[in-house]
């Protein structure tokens, strides 16, 4: 045996002369070897190589495709230091039961040491109904915070000074009265809006193709959201007036590159409609965010991530002619797959949701929610929230993967992916624009149909066991017993609410409520921005079924076409 150590002998090394053999040489041997059977695809049901060699990637140009953090296409990142300048920012999504139970549970989190507020409201709020609305009933605080004035708000955010956070609010068809809410909320604390930082997730497209969460037609949807963004350009400039989601169009069951096509593809909606309104597109793309779902499939959500700066990038740069850089960076929040949990053994859902933020956090993001274990049973618990955030930080602390940006740039497998993944969103955008544009890829079903059959093909995957899920359809426990505390929320918290209400409609002063629901019609049908016809109505204390109502006249209230 040497004695050296594996230290160099000191006789001189010839030059190697077994050049490597090719892949396809390589393959023809590891194909003869056993496997175990299982289906080795993407969880997209993508083909996936057995390896990858600088075969897969010698078509790239790593000047042009690639680059450096913080430079042009920005595929690996924004910023040239990333989390050494900053971690990103640490939500936890919060709201449920009353304005006073989601206020208690939004100081929690910030005495525990989050980062930013992330609103999630009641389904009778997101769908533009007041709590004492008929069709409110049963739902009330449920699944969310309810809120219906201005009065609501108000309590919602007591003791948080409006700008000393940052605050996501997911909420859509009601954006802008809900947003109205808010700001009205911030002149009663003496802040200027200029000093408002957040989202407003105000994603309407993604509504119609995957959320269903809609009230009006497409056409005068879309004039809102431009409303808002130019409003927000004009007025409170640190906000995010979207966050285009293509978070909702994953749980809804598309594949990875579905949700990046998808959800770009209602971004650059978005700027054609504003840049069709007259805006300069400098002058409000540095305000546009986005929000991505991270999956299951580790390496597949990494070139997902590095995929949509580089898409998006490019094409702000080159077809819409964006001169500040700061709108060519797709800035972007990730929240882990919530269809991905299982009420099957649900303390694994504490290794998925880590994996998929470390995902996340290798791709890039700007802001974080890690899911709470316990969210497929009901809203989170204490506890459970306190263990998501905690996940977080222990990625952002503990774990060293802050330390170089973009650590898994230049792997064979990651850039072949991303560039894969590139490739077949720009077949997508092609399909998108042959239909006419998204509006119309709505209205002929296109987008739907597709995220159908890819749900369809991978629940036979499940169903046929090609693909496993730990607890469900494999290492199943029988008789299993879940003995995690779940949250309820109480029946007094909906007769609260709606004696509240009812006490706001009988004090306020019934003259400005008529005059500022008659100039918003006025606006609705004249085309000025409704956002400060909005506002006031919020100051008045119109409530925001009431103003949703009173938008149906000009509006008209959208049905979707079934497709099969």
């Amino acid at each position: 045996m040497s004695q050296n150590n594996g230290k160099p002998s000191g006789k001189k090394q010839g030059p190697l002369t077994n050049k490597s053999k090719s892949k396809k040489e390589w393959m023809e041997t590891a194909q003869e070897m056993p496997t175990s059977g299982m289906k080795f695809t993407s969880l997209s049901g993508e083909d996936v190589e057995l390896v990858y060699t600088p075969e897969d990637v010698e078509h790239i140009d790593y000047d042009k495709e690639i680059g450096l953090p913080g430079e042009f296409p920005y595929t690996r990142g924004i910023h040239h230091n990333l989390y050494r300048g900053k971690l990103w920012t640490m939500r936890q999504f919060a709201g449920f039961g009353s304005p006073e139970d989601t206020n208690e549970r939004f100081k929690y989190l910030l005495s525990h040491g989050q980062t930013g507020l992330s609103t999630a409201f009641d389904m009778p709020t997101l769908m533009g109904w007041d709590s004492d609305d008929t069709l409110a009933e049963g739902e009330v605080g449920i699944c969310g915070v309810a809120i219906s004035s201005l009065e609501d708000m108000k309590i919602l955010f007591d003791g948080i000074p409006l700008d000393q956070v940052s605050t996501s609010m997911t909420i859509n068809s009601p954006a802008a009265m809900v947003f109205a809410f808010y700001l009205g909320v911030a002149e009663l604390q003496g802040v200027p809006f200029n000093k408002l930082r957040g989202t407003l997730q105000n994603d309407i497209l993604k509504e119609y193709i995957a959320q269903k969460e809609f009230i009006y037609h497409p056409e005068p949807s879309m004039r809102i959201i431009v409303d808002m963004i130019e409003y927000c350009k004009d007025n409170v400039p640190q906000f995010n007036p979207v966050s285009v989601s293509g978070y909702h169009i994953r749980e809804a069951g598309s594949t990875a590159a579905q949700e990046l096509a998808f959800t770009l593809a209602d971004g650059f909606a978005y700027i054609e409609a504003c840049i069709a309104r007259g805006m300069d597109v400098d002058s409000f793309a540095p305000r546009m965010s986005f929000f991505f779902n991270s999956h299951l499939d580790f390496f597949e959500e990494i070139a997902k991530f590095r995929a949509a700066r580089k898409i998006y990038a490019k094409r702000m740069r080159y077809k819409y002619g964006a001169k500040n850089p700061k709108s060519w960076t797709l800035r972007f929040h990730t929240q882990t797959a919530g269809c991905s949990l299982t009420a099957q053994q649900p303390e694994n859902n504490i290794v998925r949701t880590a994996i998929e933020a470390l995902a996340a956090v290798l791709g890039g993001t700007q802001s974080l929610h890690t899911n709470s274990m316990d969210e497929t049973l009901a809203l989170p618990s204490d506890k459970a929230v306190k263990i998501a955030l905690r996940t977080q930080q222990i990625i952002g602390y503990e774990h060293g993967v802050i330390n170089s940006v973009d650590p898994l740039g230049g792997s064979y497998y990651v850039e072949a992916l991303t560039k894969k993944m590139e490739d077949e969103a720009e077949a997508y955008f092609s399909k998108i624009d042959a239909l006419g544009g998204v509006i119309p890829a709505i209205e002929a079903g296109f987008f739907q149909k597709e995220i159908a059959d890819a749900a369809y093909h991978y629940q036979l995957e499940l169903d046929t066991k090609e693909k496993i899920i730990v607890g469900v359809n494999d290492f199943v426990e029988e008789d299993e017993k879940i003995e995690i505390p779940i949250l309820k929320i109480s029946k007094e918290v909906e007769r609260v609410q709606v004696q509240r209400l009812r006490e706001l409609k009988a004090s306020r002063n019934s003259k400005k409520v008529s005059e500022s629901l008659k100039n918003l019609l006025q606006s609705a049908n004249d085309g000025t921005n409704l956002m400060p016809r909005i506002l006031d109505c919020a100051r008045n204390n119109v409530t925001l079924g009431e103003m949703c109502n009173a938008l149906k006249e000009p509006f008209g209230v959208y049905e979707e076409q079934s497709i099969f």
